[in-house]
């Protein structure tokens, strides 16, 4: 019972939670603007405070929680599927089409990542979409590897030796009887992807190449706040402790099922 996991795991839900709920428990649109109530600190009304146009920042909080969840899970799983098939394909069939592969990945891990995001999202322009499209076309090489070593390690083991003796196909093979023995390390991929691409995102809307207003996301609202944070601190450290404790939460329930998974641990 690893007790930091199942608090993460806990912690997380209650965020989704939360961010598909926004429109029914957060206490003010998100866009709603306030004259008589700008920039004013954390109270009873507005328990996070209000920003430089009197919007509620603890709404906004949780609407940006569907933004940067949605593009952190949406992302991971893009990656995952794009590296899991190709590093499969790569190691099973090995020789010269697994070196030039690898050579792919190889070429495509030397571009500098936030260089490739910020290319593809001033192509594409701003927008989930962009953002999502770009995190999953740079994400995917470091799922290929681990897959592909998986793989490589699979498949020399007996019970394919037994496969191969009844006469299955290479498809079959790969996607039925290696790929699901591959499951403990794609879900621990998995969590650690998310947090990789909240904080990828966070970095794009932070640095101006996020969601375009009203739209906003963590990154996003700490960016807002950012010109301000001497005086009115809160508009950017409410924004940054979420950007922290979730992806703390991701990285804690990674290593929850890195040790639930290893067959080490359970003997």
């Amino acid at each position: 019972m690893n007790r930091p996991a199942i608090a993460s795991g806990i912690f997380l839900i209650i965020v989704s939670a939360s961010a598909l709920l926004a429109p029914w428990i957060a206490p003010f649109p998100f866009d709603l603007q306030n004259p008589d109530e700008l920039l004013e600190d954390p109270g009873i009304k507005h328990i996070m405070g209000t920003d430089r146009l009197g919007r509620d920042l603890f709404s906004r909080i949780l609407y940006g929680a569907r933004m940067s969840i949605s593009v952190g899970i949406f992302t991971a799983f893009a990656a995952l599927i794009i590296g899991t098939i190709y590093g499969a394909v790569s190691g099973y069939i090995g020789g010269r089409t697994d070196n030039f592969m690898m050579r792919v990945i190889d070429v495509v891990y030397s571009l500098p990542d936030l260089l490739m995001i910020i290319l593809i999202t001033v192509i594409l322009g701003r927008g989930w979409v962009s953002i999502f499209l770009a995190l999953s076309l740079v994400s995917w090489v470091t799922a290929a590897r681990l897959i592909r070593g998986e793989v490589l390690r699979l498949k020399e083991l007996h019970f394919v030796e037994s496969v191969k003796a009844v006469g299955a196909g290479h498809g079959r093979i790969l996607f039925i009887h290696i790929l699901p023995n591959t499951a403990g390390l794609l879900i621990v991929t998995l969590t650690f992807r998310c947090a990789s691409a909240i904080l990828s995102e966070s970095t794009l809307s932070f640095i101006g190449l996020g969601l375009a207003p009203p739209f906003a996301s963590w990154g996003t609202l700490a960016h807002d706040g950012w010109s301000a944070i001497k005086f009115y601190p809160h508009l950017t450290v409410f924004p940054a402790a979420a950007i922290f404790l979730t992806m703390l939460a991701f990285n804690f329930l990674g290593d929850g099922l890195r040790d639930a998974f290893d067959p080490q641990k359970r003997i």
